[in-house]
């Protein structure tokens, strides 16, 4: 009976720990989303993520369908 005692014990010890090791496991550093996005955001700028582009293909596209625009313009009219 003793054995089982001592087995019942330590069995109790070890859930105790595995749910102490559970908990830290979903524990979040961020007590908020925005604080979590912002944070997110920082790390991101900090790795160069949203930088400017700098090649000209936004102007070529928006010259391109403004072209496309005038085109359709005057065959309609």
């Amino acid at each position: 009976m003793n054995w089982n005692r001592k087995s019942t014990h330590t069995a109790h010890l070890s859930l105790e720990a595995d749910e102490t090791s559970a908990r830290t496991g979903f524990a979040c550093l961020f007590s908020t989303s925005d604080e979590y996005e912002s944070a997110l955001i920082a790390e991101r700028r900090a790795q160069g993520r949203y930088a400017r582009s700098r090649g000209p293909w936004p102007a070529v596209m928006v010259a391109g369908v403004a072209l496309m625009v005038a085109g359709f313009a005057m065959i309609w009219h």
